[in-house]
């Protein structure tokens, strides 16, 4: 398989030339710059505009379904959806989109507000109404509820290693039990559009803590609802995540369901990080337990009514 070019700053330079016509009197054109160290396959061009470039051909085939998937959902979403002014192939075979930028920051650097949190809810209320077969017609896949008993057994022996290393109290999974596993597995007829994908650096936040927009659409799969409120319980905190949901219409199963996906996601990638298996950043894997972990009103394991699976 060829190797895919590096992209440099006189590459991004000289395509976003091309794009937006700037530069062609002799001027340097926009300021370049990746978004992130380390990330150079995606880069700020001036203050108004992201470029994404796909490293290779699996990417750009999820770069060019998420510009037709985005199209699906806005008009389903209360919030924004990314709008390109242009896409293409920025190296044989490798696709580009360049997108607007969106205005502030991320749920990792504001914190969601009440009114916020009607935005999540509006999020979730819209991607369960978008069709399915629209979805599955643009190649978005059907994905299997996850396990929890097996998640939970994962995460008993990674809490276990925690423990050791002075990072978490191991005795705090024991509230969630097998029979309480079982309990909470996901419903038949439940699969809605998820986006999968929902990290704080996802999540748009305003400074006065409205949700403004979502972005990385590349994982959006038809599947377990409670994937995203597990997302959401990881990037804005679990009492947020559950009012959001709740507020869309879900009820204590599906709700409890994700925060436990998200407490049992949260102390297996930590353990993961710590034993050098899983590079990211320390301090947000431990802001992230500390979200999953935050205590919320529904945390009971019974009496569970079976019309709440699926509002």
């Amino acid at each position: 398989m060829t190797q895919a070019p590096t992209p440099t700053a006189d590459t991004v330079r000289r395509l976003v030339r091309s794009l937006l016509k700037e530069g062609g009197d002799g001027t340097a054109g926009p300021d370049v710059r990746p978004v992130t160290e380390g990330r150079e396959y995606t880069w700020w061009v001036g203050a108004r505009h992201v470029l994404r470039l796909a490293p290779d051909r699996e990417a750009s085939v999820l770069r060019r379904r998420e510009l037709r998937l985005r199209d699906l959902v806005r008009p389903h979403l209360p919030v924004t959806v990314p709008a390109s002014v242009a896409h293409g192939d920025w190296a044989p075979g490798l696709a580009y989109t360049l997108d607007m930028k969106m205005p502030g920051g991320t749920a990792d650097e504001h914190d969601v507000s009440a009114v916020g949190e009607a935005d999540l809810a509006g999020l979730l209320t819209g991607l369960r109404a978008v069709p399915a077969r629209q979805a599955e017609s643009l190649g978005v896949p059907r994905t299997a509820p996850r396990s929890l008993e097996a998640l939970r057994r994962m995460a008993v022996h990674a809490a276990e290693r925690l423990a050791a290393a002075d990072e978490f109290d191991a005795a705090r999974l024991h509230q969630l039990t097998p029979p309480g596993a079982a309990q909470l597995a996901a419903q038949p007829g439940t699969s809605v559009l998820t986006h999968h994908g929902l990290t704080g650096e996802h999540v748009v936040v305003s400074a006065d803590g409205r949700v403004r927009g979502i972005l990385e659409w590349t994982r959006a799969a038809l599947g377990d609802p409670a994937e995203d409120i597990a997302g959401l319980a990881l990037a804005v905190g679990s009492p947020a995540a559950v009012r959001a949901a709740t507020l869309a219409g879900y009820g204590v199963r599906p709700c409890l369901r994700g925060l436990w996906l998200a407490r049992c996601d949260a102390v297996i990638h930590l353990a993961d990080h710590l034993e050098g298996r899983a590079p990211a950043s320390l301090p947000l894997l431990r802001t992230q337990l500390r979200r999953a972990w935050e205590p919320i009103l529904l945390e009971r394991l019974s009496d569970f009514k079976e019309d709440e699976a699926e509002p």
